[in-house]
């Protein structure tokens, strides 16, 4: 039976390949296969770039030039992201950007706010402005079907706490 596919369009393309610029300036692992995949997706999609038809034309045994044409191809697209030099600094932006996946849908609410507790909270001796997250991620980790409310309904407030999230740190930012 024949299966369609949805092949991805320009803007999609060019949003995966920042989205990963993104994961890996955050210090993510992501995989040389990944990057070569993004490319090739990218090609497909009609994203042009003078490096961009050599990444995602590599062969396994090629691997790890992947890496070094990712960037170059960022950089050619106008993509590559430098996080802040400070750390803390870093962490936050981190945070920011986890928060937008958390409230557009492309990270799952548990899985992100579980990210902001273990790798950016804990980093900045957890923050008063991170608490509510944090306490969004501890429910979410450790939920049960006893406590009468549902997975999904803490998911939800998980979005919601993001979302008070971000609008605080975009009013501070502005009043700064």
């Amino acid at each position: 039976m024949p299966t369609e596919t949805t092949l991805m369009t320009r803007d999609d393309a060019l949003k995966q390949l920042s989205h990963i610029a993104r994961e890996r300036a955050f210090e993510r692992h992501v995989g040389s296969d990944r990057l070569i995949q993004a490319g090739l997706n990218a090609l497909i999609a009609g994203v042009e770039s003078p490096s961009l038809a050599m990444l995602a034309g590599l062969l396994r045994s090629e691997e790890p030039e992947a890496s070094a044409l990712f960037d170059q191809v960022l950089e050619e697209l106008g993509l590559l992201f430098r996080p802040p030099a400070d750390r803390r600094a870093a962490k936050w932006a981190m945070a920011d950007w986890v928060a937008g996946q958390i409230v557009d849908g492309s990270l799952d609410a548990a899985v992100g706010t579980h990210l902001i507790w273990a790798d950016i909270a804990e980093d900045l001796g957890y923050p008063e402005e991170l608490e509510p997250l944090v306490h969004c991620a501890h429910n979410l980790d450790g939920w049960e079907e006893s406590w009468g409310v549902s997975f999904e309904e803490l998911s939800r407030e998980a979005v919601e706490t993001a979302k008070q999230f971000l609008n605080k740190r975009s009013a501070a930012q502005a009043g700064s």
